[in-house]
C-alpha cells in the first residue's frame, strides 16, 4: 500500500465530506492551497506536524487520515 497515495484519498474524500475547498482547509493549515492539492495527489510526503494542522483543519482525530 502506497501510504502517501492513501493519506491524500482519505483528505481528499474528509474535505469534500465537510464541503471545504482546498483553499479553505489551506487557510485553516496555515498551508498553501498548492500544498493541499499535492497532498491530495499523492505528491508530498507530510511531516508529522503538517498531518496535526491537517487534521485540526478538517476536524478530525489525525488517525482519521490513515484509516481504510
Amino acid at each position: 500500500m502506497d501510504v502517501v497515495r492513501h493519506l491524500g484519498k482519505r483528505v481528499k474524500a474528509i474535505r469534500i465530506e465537510a464541503k471545504l475547498s482546498q483553499e479553505e482547509v489551506g487557510f485553516r493549515a496555515a498551508m498553501k492551497r498548492s500544498y493541499v492539492s499535492d497532498l491530495e495527489r499523492g505528491k508530498r510526503n507530510p511531516t508529522v506536524r503538517a498531518l496535526g494542522r491537517l487534521a485540526e483543519a478538517l476536524g478530525v482525530h489525525p488517525a482519521e487520515l490513515l484509516r481504510d
